[in-house]
């Protein structure tokens, strides 16, 4: 097996981890269908992480970025050093900020790692296309009828 094989399995496993945390963190908070929404463009780089697809860092990257930012000014707010993020966060919830950045770390690492046949372009927009559906998934996140589970 190669390492860009390999590397492209670990995307999809680390992208895997990073959902799962998340819906942990979902369980934990009363926000099950808003995390299912922020996770649902991390799902493409699963299967094609999965599949060892040359896709899988451009679909992954993104998402990787968004975690890693978001857990960053998270831990960021615990620490008392700013207040962008705001809230009180349980100490499972604490644990999942850990294994979302650790698996966004690892994920990034991994991705960077795979050199792909895919073209620069079409991996550029790729790239784009998941960024923006990442943000979409955020925005949807927060509406009201989502941003809150109902029972």
């Amino acid at each position: 097996m190669s390492v860009e094989s390999t590397s492209a399995r670990t995307v999809g496993w680390c992208a895997l981890f990073l959902i799962l945390a998340l819906y942990v963190v979902g369980t934990v908070s009363h926000g099950v269908i808003r995390h299912i929404v922020q996770t649902s463009p991390v799902w493409p780089a699963v299967w094609l992480g999965m599949r060892r697809s040359a896709w899988a860092k451009w679909a992954a990257l993104p998402s990787f970025i968004v975690w890693l930012f978001l857990m960053t000014l998270i831990w960021l707010f615990l620490l008392g050093w700013v207040r962008v993020i705001s809230g009180t966060f349980s100490p499972i919830e604490i644990a999942m900020t850990i294994v979302v950045g650790l698996a966004s770390i690892v994920g990034l690492a991994a991705a960077f790692r795979v050199r792909t046949s895919v073209p620069w372009l079409p991996g550029i927009g790729v790239f784009v296309l998941m960024a923006c559906l990442q943000v979409l998934a955020m925005w949807i996140s927060f509406q009201r009828g989502i941003s809150r589970d109902p029972w």
